[in-house]
């Protein structure tokens, strides 16, 4: 009997971390098996800046996602975001040996390796390199030159680069919670393969993710990604200013944007105000659900008009021409009232609110078809392209009141959970290195890999 191809998906997100596992059903959609979710703590604006804090934050999505599941998670594809990412367009040519042979697998994969060796700013390396078109032999727009003859191939590529330092902390906080690295992805593509469709992505969209820490932006044109960029606000920006402008501590001010919050002032009346507790016997505050709606839309309107920038600067003078299928917006911000209808005022541009429920089972738990966990689908859909066993069922000793799971977890980070069914004996993790793939496959998918590889080796080194 064939082995089912479960799949894993973490993302480290700067409020929350989830881990989800998942396998496609019979139909080819997602089918959700696990959804593990913890607090953030140690990551801010998608960047790890306490190791001890991530990990054990990690382990407990990580432990709730195998609890839910009953699956023991074995690796993970993990998102890389922050505001260390950048990209760059850069063109590249190889002159083959032999025109008359047809161009193979091989031929790209040269092409790409020699993109991977382009001088990058101190401390920088390329993270992710994405052909657009091709061209052979002067012959251009060509998608796919595999199968075809020439003597000169040539590509423009979509290069992606980030802090080296900063992806190498994601691959030690991963290993340091027992589990393995088998990917990366950069979360805009993970978002974008859950929430567009491919019409969208052959129209031109602007993909617009507002996370907790950062806003990434997504452009496609004609199928191919043609711009990414990462802006340092996202949510949590907004609930600072609401804590500062109303003078609250943040967990009302989290609660005031989520249940009252409005992107737009227009929709509140004067009169409607919210009592919140005063702390310690002191006397409760009243705050006007305008002056809430006015501080929100204030830090919106900034965010955004700082995407905008960057679709103008990809869309030149008028991006409603070249992206014809406008915007969605995805990602725990999208689900701020009004904020579809401030979008579109601002940018001109059709908006929607990007869901992913498109790729999943239709039993598939509602909370899960939310705008907050498309980047979480995004990489289980990556990690289900892998082809890889990423976790497994787990044993299970069962008695008639309880069932006693048992899971494996490093020794120097033992996490403590308080309910009894769950038991974690000590073990020394053990790194194995990753599958090789073939050059087709490559192409198709992510461009981490050698990437992944280059981690596990910095991370093996420095034990």
């Amino acid at each position: 009997m064939e082995k089912e191809n479960i799949a894993v998906g973490l993302d480290i997100g700067t409020t929350k971390i989830v881990a989800m596992i998942g396998k496609k059903n019979e139909y080819g959609k997602l089918e959700i098996l696990g959804v593990g979710k913890s607090k953030s703590l140690g990551v801010a604006r998608g960047v790890v800046n306490n190791i001890t804090q991530t990990i054990q934050s990690i382990q407990q999505a990580i432990l709730e996602a195998e609890n839910n599941s009953g699956y023991k998670i074995k690796d993970v594809v993990v998102g890389i975001a922050g505001q260390h990412i950048r990209s760059i367009q850069h063109s590249d040519y190889i002159s083959r040996s032999n025109p008359e042979e047809v161009i193979g697998g091989n031929d790209i994969d040269l092409l790409i390796n020699q993109v991977h060796k382009l001088a990058m700013l101190p401390g920088e390396e390329i993270i992710h390199v994405l052909p657009q078109e091709f061209k052979i032999d002067g012959q251009s727009d060509i998608k796919e030159p595999i199968g075809m003859y020439g003597g000169r191939l040539e590509s423009s590529f979509h290069v992606v680069v980030g802090q080296a330092s900063s992806i190498r902390n994601v691959g030690r906080c991963i290993q340091s919670s027992g589990i393995e690295l088998s990917g990366l992805t950069l979360e805009p593509l993970a978002s974008s393969d859950a929430v567009l469709s491919q019409e969208e992505k052959e129209a031109g969209v602007a993909l617009i993710d507002i996370g907790g820490g950062t806003t990434d932006l997504a452009i496609f044109k004609d199928g191919i990604i043609r711009h990414t960029a990462v802006i340092p606000f996202g949510g949590n920006v907004i609930t600072d200013d609401i804590k500062e402008g109303c003078s609250i501590i943040e967990k009302q001010a989290e609660l005031l944007k989520v249940k009252f919050g409005s992107a737009w002032p227009g929709e509140n009346k004067d009169n409607e105000i919210v009592s919140i507790p005063g702390l310690r016997g002191r006397e409760p505050k009243e705050i006007s659900l305008k002056n809430l709606s006015k501080i929100i839309n204030a830090r919106v309107v900034e965010i955004i008009e700082q995407v905008f920038t960057e679709v103008r600067a990809y869309g030149h003078e008028d991006p409603r021409k070249k992206l014809i299928a406008g915007i969605v917006l995805t990602g725990g911000g999208a689900q701020l009232k009004h904020i579809k209808q401030l979008v579109e005022y601002i940018t001109g541009m059709d908006t929607r609110i990007g869901y992913p429920n498109e790729h999943l089972a239709g039993n598939s738990d509602e909370e899960i078809s939310s705008p907050l966990y498309a980047t979480a689908v995004g990489l289980v859909m990556n990690s289900i392209e892998n082809k890889t066993q990423s976790a497994v069922k787990m044993q299970a000793t069962v008695t008639p009141e309880k069932v006693t799971y048992y899971r494996e977890a490093i020794i120097e980070e033992k996490v403590e959970i308080k309910e009894e069914v769950y038991v974690q004996p000590e073990r020394v993790l053990q790194v194995d290195s990753l599958k090789e793939e073939s050059t087709e496959n490559k192409i198709r998918r992510s461009f981490f890999d050698k990437y992944v590889d280059k981690i596990k080796d910095f991370l093996d080194n420095a034990e």
